[in-house]
């Protein structure tokens, strides 16, 4: 069982007296991670794998312990993980690495944050690639029988969130990798949400590609990770070329180094990664089982408590099938008004808008202004979670007044 109270006095910004409801967003840091940030640059700052003086050599070994640390975080060998600044630099190195055919399709879905969606838009100006969408059940789940009709041995890639930011709503990925192999395709994933919150296995999912971002789970912004599964690689002409990605360079070309280096061209954010090291460290010292059952509790009780109150839609499928995050509207307010109406009330922070998924809040939902959204993790309270709930009840009851 996770001790809140404990975690809590790791975040210094929560002295501010805010009810932070948007990790969805971006996390908090805690302290553990600030400081070995801080390390690294004022004590062993030089550029890695670059020279031999001891410094150099010490900034690379934390750099590579940093990439072994944070592979075996979600399953995968240290050769398999290629740091990135974010998932979306993730997903476009993928994008556009890949050998692509004219003629080769790209399944995805209705439930893609714009960074699982657009590129794979850019690749079908770009390279002549068909992108077909996967629809939903009326509960917000991705409809099986659907992304099952559409791929076909022309698939070359399917790409597919873990859960949704805007609904929450879990991907069976094993289910949608035996579908993808079948057919000789590819298969990504957008971890965002997931590796934060869940216990993630890239060898249980059975994906090729994973990407996720270190400043959703305590680590620093400008961190994430792309894990390449190693029969993939052949598969990849690197987007990104330039220092430290090659062998051998002469006149006429060029031989690109093999394994995660490849695809890190130029200095990398290495302080960045040695931080995310430390969130992992952190997360891992808290127990991902537990982390996974303290969100689901908060998640339940805010599912419930919004859908008890009149006048309040929320919208998605039920906590059992969904990670920590709700989305909903007050009826009669745009979810901005909702939005300033919880900061100004509580300094209650949450999201509101389109969370960078439209045709998931346009299509699906048939909003034209988004949703309020309220995601919780490791920090928040079920105090919190209760204050949350009375509060826009009471912004209810503001609107209902004549």
């Amino acid at each position: 069982m996770l001790d809140v109270g404990r975690v809590r006095e790791d975040f210094p910004i929560l002295r501010r007296g805010l009810i932070y409801l948007d990790s969805a967003a971006t996390s908090l840091t805690p302290r553990q991670v600030v400081d070995e940030v801080a390390r690294f640059l004022t004590e062993v700052r030089a550029n890695v794998g670059r020279s031999v003086y001891r410094l150099a050599e010490e900034a690379t070994g934390a750099y590579e312990e940093a990439r072994r640390r944070v592979a075996g975080f979600i399953g995968a060998r240290p050769e398999e993980l290629v740091f990135v600044k974010n998932t979306t630099e993730a997903i476009n190195h993928v994008a556009h690495s890949l050998r692509w055919r004219r003629g080769d399709v790209v399944v995805t879905t209705l439930l893609e944050h714009h960074s699982n969606y657009l590129p794979w838009l850019r690749c079908a100006q770009r390279y002549g690639v068909e992108v077909r969408v996967a629809g939903l059940t009326k509960d917000g789940l991705l409809d099986m029988a659907e992304l099952e009709r559409l791929v076909d041995d022309s698939t070359r890639l399917v790409a597919v969130t873990h859960a949704s930011n805007v609904l929450g709503s879990l991907v069976p990925v094993e289910e949608v990798a035996e579908v993808a192999h079948e057919h000789g395709a590819l298969l990504l994933v957008d971890a965002a949400q997931s590796v934060p919150h869940l216990r993630v296995d890239v060898r249980r999912l059975g994906c090729d590609f994973l990407a996720f971002s270190g400043h959703k789970m305590c680590g620093p912004m400008g961190s994430g990770g792309l894990f390449i599964k190693q029969e993939a690689w052949a598969e990849l002409d690197p987007l990104y070329v330039g220092g430290g990605t090659v062998d051998r360079v002469e006149l006429e070309g060029y031989t690109l180094v093999k394994g995660p280096a490849g695809l890190e061209a130029g200095t990398p954010c290495a302080a960045e990664a040695v931080g995310l090291k430390r969130a992992v460290e952190y997360l891992e010292g808290l127990g991902m089982d537990s982390v996974a059952s303290h969100d689901a509790a908060l998640a339940e009780r805010i599912y419930e408590g919004l859908s008890s109150l009149e006048g309040v839609e929320v919208y998605g499928p039920e906590p059992k099938h969904k990670l920590s995050v709700t989305s909903f509207n007050v009826r009669g307010l745009s979810p901005h008004d909702v939005a300033l109406m919880l900061d100004a009330a509580r300094s209650i922070a949450v999201r509101s808008g389109m969370h960078c998924a439209q045709p998931l809040v346009r299509g699906f939902l048939g909003l034209e202004e988004g949703t309020v959204r309220a995601s919780t993790y490791i920090y928040n309270t079920a105090d919190e979670v209760e204050a949350f709930i009375a509060t826009v009840e009471e912004v209810v009851k503001q609107v209902a007044k004549p």
